[in-house]
């Protein structure tokens, strides 16, 4: 027996295999169970092609055994085992597939197919190995080989002995140092909750012995310890059952295994896609909000497998942003993997998944939204936001997918309706959908503003969100009908009668302009109101900032300095107005203190901040000495 080097050249790449291509130990565990389903999966292709070879599924698995006291974790399986010639091109040659050239000599056929595809994955076990031996006997072969390295220095390859076909790989696992504990790859527990979390859904039992408590017997109320072989994985993922055999129950006890929230979905999607791309998916829309959704830390992002091994926990790609709450899984055989399995490269494939998943979601929550409205609007109270956030994102880019989601608050309905709704309900003379904006449904109901619009007749949208107006903004008019403030300059519904005659506006001019005056910088200018029925006075804008988009750029962490063209509307048919022209004609003081006043209550109004509250009350002490 003599020492080989890895036809591969260089200890560097083996090293760079080792400590730079996978991002976590455990993995190792998952490449070698998978290179041990390909070995049976060869097989079943041989049988298919040899009438002399039968393949009963019950006779092949793959086993998982740690031993602590010599520190050795054994991977053995009963597949197709190598020969001396195979053990030295697929082991001996960094970077080698076996199961690549089988995959492209073979059709996968019955649902079986090969996993790995480049050959590296069996070096990851050095990641946790100081020493790894393969012990292989090929099938139809009479002589077993052994196969063992230390790692980059090479190999050895000399005969062995092994009773029945199949591989085992027995790693001598590193002691412990002060950063690294190797110790957890000898536990039962954890290898357990490697093989459920990487390899549930290989095809082939995966076995452990399995230790349990149970009672002992002739001694009651003592227990013994008793180790049982037990088959650790699902084996049949619930992704490729017939949707028909699955209940709702299934789907939740999914959803809850795979710990996607401690909510009940709402909804689950099944996709069973055979087209372009061929793969299978399981996702859910969530009832509840994640407790740090709405933050830097959440991760958006499916699970991803291939061929049933995961491959990904968040693959991000699959998901647009404002579809970020979705949870779930998708599968599929045609992904361009990189070498170590953890990362895609993008690639067609990838495109078309996620653009299929992105139309299947909106055609349930339009589904939900039609036929189940109250779910709709237990999802909408927790994901609504997300939606807007959507619309508003890549200048309004996503619009024509988001709109018809979208729900607001309704002044005549008394709670969320869609803009399709509401543009149904129009009267015919109305040229807007009108909005009002404001921290509460409960302040904006007591808007000024809104009295005109209501009095019409006509209905308006309460925008409570910050993002609402913004994401307004974006989709500009929904079916031919633009968006109005009820705080524009113009309504769009002022009669020929609303509007003050040239000789009211002549008379109040003088007034209006000292007003302005007294205000000057605070507002761009002083006006008579025919939209103010009750009340006195009231704040409109001009140009496309409104005071709700103000307010709510102020407060954001860099504190943008912007302010909206404010127009200080009066109401002339009301009483102040009398005492505004009295102190006018004779009391420039008096004049002054009132101006001050109604500009302050219009601020308050809107929830704006009063520049100066000391100075407002010691007006308000003023007018009631």
């Amino acid at each position: 027996m003599s020492k080989k080097e890895f036809k591969a050249e260089s200890k560097r790449l083996l090293e760079m295999m080792i400590n730079s291509i996978y991002t976590q130990r455990e993995i190792f565990l998952r490449e070698l169970i998978s290179n041990a389903s390909d070995a049976i999966d060869k097989i079943y292709y041989k049988a298919l092609a040899d009438e002399g070879l039968v393949f009963n599924k019950e006779d092949y698995y793959i086993k998982v055994t740690a031993d602590k006291a010599s520190r050795t974790l054994t991977i053995s399986d009963t597949g197709i085992g190598m020969t001396q010639e195979e053990l030295e091109n697929n082991l001996g040659i960094i970077a080698n597939s076996g199961s690549f050239a089988f995959k492209k000599d073979n059709e996968a056929k019955d649902g079986h197919n090969i996993i790995g595809q480049f050959g590296v994955g069996f070096y990851s076990a050095f990641m946790v190995a100081e020493d790894v031996t393969v012990i292989s006997k090929a099938l139809g072969s009479d002589q077993a080989y052994k196969w063992e390295s230390q790692g980059a220095d090479g190999y050895t390859i000399e005969p062995a002995e092994k009773d029945a076909v199949g591989t085992e790989i027995i790693l001598k696992i590193k002691a412990n140092t002060e950063e690294d504990n190797y110790d957890e790859f000898l536990e039962e527990y954890r290898l357990k909750s490697i093989v459920k979390k990487y390899s549930d859904f290989i095809r082939f039992p995966i076995k452990m012995d399995i230790t349990s408590s149970k009672p002992k017997e002739g001694s009651e109320g003592e227990f013994e310890q008793v180790q049982e072989e037990q088959t650790v994985n699902s084996m049949v993922p619930i992704w490729r059952k017939n949707k028909n055999e699955l209940t709702e129950e299934d789907y939740n006890n999914f959803y809850s295994e795979k710990r996607y929230g401690f909510d009940k979905p709402l909804k689950h999607i099944h996709i069973s896609a055979d087209g372009a791309v061929v793969y299978n998916a399981i996702l859910f829309i969530p009832e509840n909000t994640p407790f740090d959704y709405y933050t830097k830390e959440y991760e958006k992002g499916l699970e991803l497998y291939s061929n049933g091994v995961l491959i990904m926990n968040k693959c991000a790609d699959l998901l647009p942003d404002y579809f970020s709450f979705v949870k779930g899984m998708v599968d599929s055989e045609d992904l361009s993997l990189n070498i170590s399995r953890e990362l895609l490269q993008h690639d067609r494939q990838l495109t078309l998944i996620a653009k299929n998943i992105k139309s299947k979601i909106k055609s349930q929550l339009l589904s939900l939204l039609k036929d189940e409205r109250e779910k709709y609007e237990t999802f909408y109270k927790s994901f609504g936001r997300q939606l807007k956030f959507g619309v508003y994102n890549d200048y309004g880019m996503e619009k024509e997918t988001l709109q018809d989601l979208l729900m607001f608050y309704s002044s005549k309905e008394k709670k969320q309706v869609t803009l399709a709704e509401y543009v149904e309900r129009m009267p015919e003379d109305q040229k807007y959908i009108y909005y009002a904006s404001g921290e509460s449904v409960e302040r904006i109901e007591k808007l000024p503003q809104t009295e005109m619009v209501s009095d019409k007749g006509y209905e308006i949208l309460y925008f409570t969100d910050d993002i609402d107006e913004f994401a307004i903004k974006m989709i500009m008019s929904y079916k031919e009908k633009e968006f109005k403030n009820v705080s524009s300059g113009d309504l769009g519904i002022e009669d020929a009668a609303d509007k003050p005659s040239e000789e009211e506006e002549n008379e109040n001019k003088s007034l209006f302009e000292a007003m302005q005056g007294i205000l000057s910088g605070k507002v761009k200018a002083v006006k008579a109101s025919k939209r103010l029925k009750s009340h006195p006075v009231c704040l409109s804008t001009e140009g496309e900032l409104t005071i709700e988009m103000e307010k709510i750029l102020k407060a954001m962490p860099n504190g943008q300095e912007v302010q909206a063209d404010k127009v200080l509307e009066i109401n002339v048919n009301h009483d102040v107005f009398k005492s505004l022209k009295a102190a006018a004609e004779g009391d420039k003081e008096k004049l002054g203190l009132y101006t001050n006043l109604l500009y302050n209550q219009a601020l308050l109004i809107e929830g704006l901040q009063v520049n100066d509250p000391v100075q407002f009350t010691n007006d308000i002490c003023k007018i009631m000495v």
